[in-house]
């Protein structure tokens, strides 16, 4: 007989997610003429950058002849012309010492973020994250082992809440005790805040007394405008030595839909054994990797490697800046109504109070029956998220004038 993982039924019925694709399908049905503005999942709208685009139909050619086919890779790590792409560009250049055998090409965030799980000791790591946080970093963790049950606010047992508040300016203070795992997400998610190197560098001193890892998802740096906010980890010192690093070229350069993203894991950062022997994390992903995972296929590499080109540069700076302009007119149309508003400047996200301290999930309801337009309850990301709401920024232009207008028309 096949036994389950038990863990799986702690988990809510269904992903945040799915919950509000639910309520906008059971709705959809009942107001079939409604014309719905989604403004719920990060899901970009716009093309592709036309130079990835001709890099991508180059490697199709390419795959069409005998002589210049490609089956498996040699190693599911990456390419190296694309690793060497992403050390030299996005780290050296910014004073980062990271290496090309540092960086591991993947087919996302978010599934490297579960998967690091598999490295890592379950049941016996203590876990801190944020609050309201990304729903994955804590499900993954429920799915293996590292909770307990959950309480009427849906924490978890096990767990080591982190609140980010307008109360604490969104900077979450070191735990008071420690714990062995950190998922940090800046710029944030849901929030669209960011911090500064200081809050980084208190972090790192955390992370270096306590013997903690540091999984830092920079999945949205690209966002960032202000010359004071570091867009990786490492460019704090001791960074390499206590974190791991995850990026995706799916915000930054459209490839929700093309699947593209990497891990960093410097050599230097190790985990212990049970009888308290360092080993190195690098060695392990490596091996998980190489066991689990093909590689991303070799026309998406060539997509991603042409984002650092001159014209690949261009095209993402433009692609972003579209983006954060629509970030600004939800914020400021928000502001001219009294509506109180959080982020939306160095990300793609807008936070905001929900009006008359009306619940999360009441809000989203109110949106969707009065305006059609489908937002994320603040609730969803976790406890302290409750009485806040998150609209993103990833649509056309054309939508996002309207959805202000209805939503300054209704609330």
């Amino acid at each position: 007989m096949a036994h389950i993982n038990e863990n799986f039924l702690k988990l809510r019925t269904g992903y945040l997610f799915s919950e509000i694709s639910r309520r906008v399908s059971t709705f959809c049905k009942a107001n079939a003429d409604a014309n719905i503005i989604r403004l719920g999942i990060g899901d970009v709208t716009e093309p592709l950058p036309a130079a990835c685009i001709e890099a991508m139909h180059s490697a199709v050619d390419e795959m069409a002849n005998r002589e210049t086919f490609r089956g498996y890779m040699d190693d599911s790590q990456g390419f190296d012309w694309l690793r060497e792409k992403i050390a030299e560009h996005d780290y050296r250049s910014r004073g980062c010492d990271i290496a090309a055998d540092e960086i591991f090409v993947s087919d996302g965030s978010k599934s490297d973020t579960a998967n690091i799980l598999d490295i890592l000791a379950p049941g016996t790591n203590q876990v801190a994250v944020t609050d309201p946080v990304y729903p994955v970093y804590v499900d993954t963790n429920v799915m293996i082992g590292n909770t307990g049950t959950s309480n009427k606010s849906g924490e978890f047992d096990g767990v080591v809440y982190l609140p980010v508040t307008a109360e604490n300016d969104f900077v979450p203070a070191v735990p008071d005790r420690p714990v062995d795992i950190i998922y940090l997400c800046y710029p944030n998610n849901p929030t669209g805040t960011v911090i500064g190197q200081d809050v980084l560098a208190k972090w790192i001193d955390y992370a270096k007394q306590h013997g903690s890892l540091i999984l830092y998802d920079a999945a949205y740096e690209a966002y960032i405008r202000d010359p004071e906010i570091p867009h990786s980890i490492y460019e704090i010192p001791g960074g390499r030595d206590v974190a791991i690093e995850f990026r995706s070229y799916s915000k930054s350069a459209g490839f929700t839909g093309t699947r593209c993203a990497y891990t960093v894991i410097p050599n230097t950062v190790t985990g212990k054994t049970a009888a308290g022997v360092d080993l190195s994390l690098h060695s392990l992903w490596m091996r998980r990797h190489n066991t689990k995972f093909n590689g991303v296929s070799y026309i998406v590499q060539r997509g991603a490697e042409a984002v650092y080109s001159p014209q690949g540069k261009q095209q993402v700076r433009e692609l972003i800046e579209f983006y954060l302009t629509n970030a600004r007119l939800l914020r400021e149309g928000l502001q001219t109504m009294g509506v109180t508003v959080y982020g939306g400047v160095n990300a793609p996200y807008v936070w905001l109070k929900t009006p008359n301290d009306v619940s999360s999930w009441d809000f989203f309801d109110h949106l969707l029956e009065n305006t059609h337009l489908v937002g994320t309850p603040g609730s969803g990301f976790g406890a302290a998220g409750e009485g806040y709401f998150r609209l993103s920024a990833f649509n056309n232009r054309e939508n996002i004038e309207e959805a202000v207008r209805r939503i300054q028309e209704a609330v």
